[in-house]
C-alpha cells in the first residue's frame, strides 16, 4: 500500500533551499519540476518580493545560469530557474526511490515537503539515502492514503482541492464545459498552465488514493 509522508528540512540542508534563502523572501511555493532534453528545472511561486532583487540575489549562486518570470501577478511572481533540480539530494533521492513529490513550501529558514512513496521500504530508502547526505528529515505525518484517518481529502494538497472543488463548482466537467482553464485561472490568481497542471495532479492523487494505491505505475508520470 502506498504511503504518504509529510517532512521539514532546514533550508541550509539542500542546494535548492540554499539557492532560494533571499532576504526579505516570505514564501516559495514549487509549482512543479519540468524534465527538459538534458535536465529538470523547477517552476515556482515567489510570494511579496521584487523581482528584480530576487533574480539578482539567486544568480550569485554558481550553479544558477539564469531565473525568468513566468506569471508576474501584484503579490507573487511564478518563476523558472535554470538550474539542474536532478543534482539536489533531495529531489535525486526522490527519483532513486521511486517517490513522487505532492507539494513543497519553503522560507528562507526551512521547507515543508509532502511525498508519496509506493510502501513504507521505499520511504526507508529515501530517508537513509538523505541520512547519507548529511539532510536530516523531521518527519511530521507518515499515512497511508487509504487509512480512515486520513480524512476527506484522500491525498489531495490544499492547492489542489481548492482547484478540483472549483473546477466541479464552475461545471468545468461538465458537458458542455461550463468553464475555461482560463476562467479557473482568473479565479484561482494562478496561470492557465498551472492551472491545468494542478488538476492533473488532482486527478492522479485522487485516483492513486481510491483505486489501486499499492499501483503506482501513472502516479509518476
Amino acid at each position: 500500500m502506498s504511503v504518504i509522508v509529510e517532512f521539514r528540512v532546514p533550508s541550509s540542508s539542500f542546494e535548492l533551499g540554499r539557492i532560494l534563502s533571499v532576504d526579505g523572501l516570505s514564501t516559495i511555493e514549487l509549482e512543479r519540476l519540468v524534465p527538459t532534453s538534458s535536465k529538470t528545472v523547477p517552476l515556482f511561486w515567489v510570494y511579496e518580493l521584487s523581482r528584480e532583487s530576487f533574480v539578482e540575489a539567486i544568480q550569485t549562486h554558481p550553479s544558477v545560469t539564469s531565473a525568468s518570470a513566468v506569471d508576474v501577478f501584484a503579490d507573487r511572481t511564478l518563476f523558472t530557474l535554470d538550474w539542474d533540480a536532478d543534482e539536489d539530494v533531495i529531489f535525486r533521492s526522490l527519483t532513486e526511490t521511486d517517490g513522487h513529490l505532492l507539494s513543497a513550501t519553503g522560507t528562507p529558514e526551512s521547507w515543508t515537503f509532502e511525498a508519496r512513496f509506493i510502501d513504507h521500504n521505499a520511504l526507508s530508502r529515501f530517508s537513509n539515502r538523505c541520512e547519507a547526505e548529511s539532510v536530516s528529515l523531521e518527519i511530521s505525518r507518515v499515512y497511508n492514503a487509504t487509512a480512515p484517518d486520513t480524512g476527506p481529502w484522500y491525498g489531495l494538497t490544499e492547492r489542489q482541492r481548492e482547484a478540483l472543488t472549483l473546477a466541479m463548482q464552475m461545471g468545468y466537467y461538465d458537458i458542455p464545459r461550463g468553464c475555461s482553464t482560463k476562467e479557473l485561472a482568473t479565479e484561482l490568481g494562478i496561470s492557465d498552465q498551472a492551472v491545468t497542471e494542478r488538476l492533473r495532479r488532482a486527478i492522479v492523487a485522487l485516483g492513486s488514493a481510491t483505486l489501486n494505491p499499492g499501483d503506482t505505475a501513472h502516479t509518476n508520470r
